[in-house]
């Protein structure tokens, strides 16, 4: 088990910590738990790694402070309980911190600050800048601002955003299961732990299923998209049980734990890791099977002759989904057109563009160097 050794040698460490292990099922917070969760932070930075935290919470705290049933259906009153939870939660989170010596500081993120490059880069510098103060970060999404249509998703995708934004050697997602199960284990008795993803097939993607706790949102199918940004940024990740949180030390003691997915031997680079995963999806294009193996095969940028279908409004320079006839994804990109223009020259030759539309900003629709395969 080689891959073990790597995992005891990770230096950087994004721990993600879901509602499901912070909260009791009334909704307030497992402080037990809590606690033990701290210690095993705050014993890593005192073995030289770096450590990074992203909670969840916010919200459930909320919950059980004012006493609700259950999680709110309105984001508006959504928003409100994570205004009180957030402070809750940092100053729970400060106190137990503060007594093993640690010095902890808050960052709230939006889908805007991931979204704008000017902006992802100056989250970066700030948490790299922190972890040299020797700070453990405490990263959450701002929830008491972020509307749907710009939040960031899940605190599963959160945790792999941060992990590829600071170049982490490890993401640690503590959860309600204990890894990736060959069928959901609450339904079959058969389920067996899968202990190692080394590449996550259609396969394995068929494995996730169901949705998260009463408080939380998260479900395996997050966790296996957290798992494909993470990987291909080349950080490798564990996938293991919140209820018990010092077997996070049986990382770091070269014991198997939970489920590893290994990083993948091509790393993307920082800037294509952003245009896969940063903005938001603003449109779609389908491709024919000859773009699909120029995209693929032979690392080509995308020409208007490959495009047969064109989905959403979009403007030059926004991200587009690539998919094949079958639908399946093969890669994101900024295009060199919108969809107005890119309309006039869907399956034309690149001599054809000025022609048609009075002018050509490029050759390609979207070009390789700004383009990702997913």
């Amino acid at each position: 088990m080689d891959y073990l050794k790597d995992l005891k040698a990770a230096r950087r460490i994004v721990v993600k910590v879901g509602t499901s292990t912070l909260t009791h099922n009334t909704g307030k917070l497992n402080i037990n738990r809590m606690e033990i969760l701290i210690r095993q932070l705050a014993d890593l930075r005192n073995q030289d790694r770096e450590v990074v935290l992203v909670t969840s919470g916010a919200v459930g705290v909320g919950i059980g402070r004012l006493g609700l049933a259950q999680r709110p259906a309105t984001i508006v009153q959504r928003q409100a309980l994570a205004a009180i939870g957030q402070g809750l939660l940092m100053q729970i989170y400060e106190k137990l911190f503060s007594e093993y010596g640690q010095t902890v500081a808050q960052i709230l993120l939006t889908r805007s600050d991931i979204s704008d490059r000017k902006r992802y880069l100056n989250a970066r510098n700030t948490i790299l800048a922190l972890l040299d103060y020797n700070v453990i970060p405490i990263i959450n999404e701002n929830d008491t601002v972020a509307t749907e249509e710009l939040k960031i998703g899940q605190n599963d995708t959160l945790s792999a955003l941060v992990a590829g934004l600071i170049e982490a050697d490890l993401l640690v997602l503590l959860s309600d299961v204990d890894g990736l199960y060959s069928a959901d284990p609450k339904k079959n008795k058969d389920a067996q732990l899968i202990p190692l993803v080394t590449e996550i097939t259609p396969e394995i993607s068929s494995m996730a299923e169901g949705a998260g706790s009463q408080f939380g949102t998260g479900g395996m199918i997050t966790k296996l998209e957290a798992a494909k940004m993470a990987t291909a940024a080349g950080t490798s990740m564990v996938l293991m049980n919140g209820s018990k949180p010092s077997r996070i030390q049986h990382v770091f003691h070269g014991k198997p734990v939970g489920t590893v997915f290994l990083s993948s031997p091509t790393v993307v680079s920082s800037r294509k890791r952003w245009i896969a995963y940063g903005p938001q999806v603003a449109g779609e294009l389908v491709v024919d099977s000859g773009a699909e193996q120029a995209l693929i095969k032979q690392s080509k940028s995308l020409l208007p002759s490959g495009v047969i279908k064109i989905n959403g409004n979009f403007e030059e320079g926004d991200l587009v989904k690539i998919v094949n006839n079958e639908h399946r994804e093969l890669g994101r990109g900024l295009t060199n057109y919108g969809r107005e223009q890119l309309l006039k020259i869907i399956g034309k030759k690149c001599a054809e563009i000025e022609t048609i539309l009075g002018f050509k900003t490029a050759d390609e629709v979207v070009h390789r160097d700004n383009l990702v395969i997913t």
